[in-house]
């Protein structure tokens, strides 16, 4: 059994490390992250869970920059 996320006014532990000019809202539940922390998501660490769990290990990010 997992423990349910903090309430949304509590921020991602993300945001606490990194600078000021870097942190955002999760694109969904607006709670305080890492704006694109790691692997570029948008995402506090309690809304990306579902979404890697189905995306799975397989799935990487390709830079399109050269």
């Amino acid at each position: 059994m997992t423990t349910p996320p903090p309430p949304i006014s509590e921020p991602d532990p993300s945001a606490l490390v990194c600078p000021g000019d870097k942190v955002g809202p999760c694109a969904v539940c607006q709670r305080k992250t890492h704006k694109y922390g790691p692997g570029g998501s948008p995402l506090c660490q309690w809304c990306a869970a579902p979404v890697l769990e189905k995306w799975g290990p397989g799935v990487r990010h390709t830079s399109t920059r050269t």
